[in-house]
């Protein structure tokens, strides 16, 4: 008897095969972007009957209610999270990528590549991002060198950009950029083999690209976060202002920790 699937059914494993860390919901998503109108629950079936899982680790639970910081950002460019990754050449070098995301659209606007990433690089990054898209109300970081000198300081207080800094061992207060850290790991560093600093960051920028055009997100109703952030203004309209961070530490400018 014909397979009544059978086009859906090589298309799926096709798909399956150049996105290996997507489930069936991703992959149904995809099918969607392609024009196949097909029920989930069938995607979920033929993928069981392929046997196109893969083994998930375990993640740890995180209690429920609201966290420090947890306000959720309802326009573009309201707040922005920026934290690092690292990974290896196949010579052994290692190399850093600085990886910034937008909040509330969950597009990923910049990921710097290279051996080493001071913060005046990191600057460099953020204003060429911002004279793009407009700068942030808030930015998010952790407790690194990088983000505490001199540099980061004094451009966020020249453009009036607020610095967040989450407690120290508290990873879960900068939930976002850590999300996506996953994802970029798993999809991208952990499936490539980096045979030199140029060709890391070319296929770094192209699943960027990526990332932010055709991946579906599935905290966006499956849209890609291009497409939910052509919904999303970049002008913030005054219901829109940034709130109070949630009893955050105060964070005393260099120049005064400085006297």
């Amino acid at each position: 008897m014909p397979d009544r699937h059978g086009r859906l059914r090589e298309r799926l494993i096709s798909l399956s095969g150049k996105h290996r860390r997507y489930g069936y919901r991703m992959l149904h998503a995809k099918l969607r972007q392609e024009g196949f109108v097909v029920n989930v629950k069938v995607v979920e079936r033929l993928y069981g009957e392929e046997r196109l899982a893969l083994r998930r680790r375990s993640r740890k639970k995180i209690p429920k209610g609201v966290r420090e910081g947890a306000w959720c950002p309802v326009a573009a460019n309201q707040r922005w999270s920026l934290d690092f990754t690292q990974d290896g050449l196949a010579n052994g070098r290692k190399f850093r990528t600085a990886n910034l995301k937008d909040d509330c659209t969950r597009e990923c606007p910049a990921i710097d590549v290279a051996l080493s990433l001071p913060g005046t690089r990191v600057v460099e990054m953020l204003e060429r991002v911002a004279r793009e898209r407009g700068y942030p109300d808030v930015l998010t970081v952790d407790n690194g060198p990088e983000f505490r000198g001199r540099a980061l300081d004094g451009w966020a207080y020249d453009h009036g950009v607020e610095l967040y800094f989450i407690d120290p061992g508290k990873p879960t207060q900068n939930a976002y950029i850590e999300s996506f850290n996953g994802r970029f790991r798993e999809e991208c560093l952990n499936l490539n083999w980096f045979t030199s600093l140029d060709e890391a960051q070319r296929i770094i920028e192209d699943w960027r690209i990526d990332y932010n055009e055709c991946r579906p997100h599935s905290s966006l109703k499956y849209q890609t976060p291009s497409e939910f952030a052509a919904s999303r203004p970049f002008t913030k309209p005054q219901w829109a202002s940034t709130p109070a961070l949630l009893e955050a530490p105060a964070q005393p400018p260099i120049a005064t920790a400085a006297q």
